[in-house]
């Protein structure tokens, strides 16, 4: 039986606290879904779920912490559309690959200092999801598949324990 799950997001400039349920919500179903890809052997979708279940952690600690956010980054942010939003929204609703280590070097005084270690280890995954193994480690920071599954597992179990406390 498939199961089906609504997971529109509200904008973080509408309506702060349900974005947060949101994105911790989404954070928890990629994890759920990067250890079902582990256990069917299909490291390198585990992989991008776990880079992805970070991400969304991310965006809810974010949300969290906008008024800081808001003062470290008072810029505006032009959409596509032409509507301008608060740079702080913009990044707290995009948590763009590019900035996100940034983003929790940010947020992880206001959190734990752990951040930092998981963000890197999502951003590896993300690394090994497009390249693969690489025993040189020239292409992938990842020589054994035995360190793939291990990073998924701790980042997926990580999200999940940050989520359960968000909500």
């Amino acid at each position: 039986m498939k199961r089906y799950v609504d997971l529109e997001l509200e904008k973080p400039w509408r309506d702060l606290k349900k974005y947060i349920e949101g994105r911790a919500k989404e954070a928890r179903y990629e994890a759920e879904l990067a250890l079902r890809f582990l256990e069917a052997g299909l490291m390198r979708n585990a992989a991008g779920k776990a880079f992805q279940a970070f991400k969304a952690l991310l965006g809810a600690l974010a949300a969290k912490h906008r008024e800081y956010l808001a003062q470290r980054y008072g810029s505006v942010k032009r959409l596509r559309n032409g509507k301008r939003v608060w740079y702080a929204d913009w990044l707290i609703a995009a948590v763009p690959t590019s900035l996100l280590l940034e983003l929790a070097r940010d947020l992880s005084p206001l959190e734990r200092p752990e951040l930092m270690r998981y963000a890197n280890i999502a951003l590896n995954l993300h690394e090994f999801r497009y390249n693969g193994l690489d025993k040189s480690g020239v292409l992938s920071r990842y020589a054994r598949i035995s360190s793939v599954e291990e990073d998924v597992r701790a980042l997926a179990t990580y999200v999940e324990k940050r989520t359960s406390e968000l909500t």
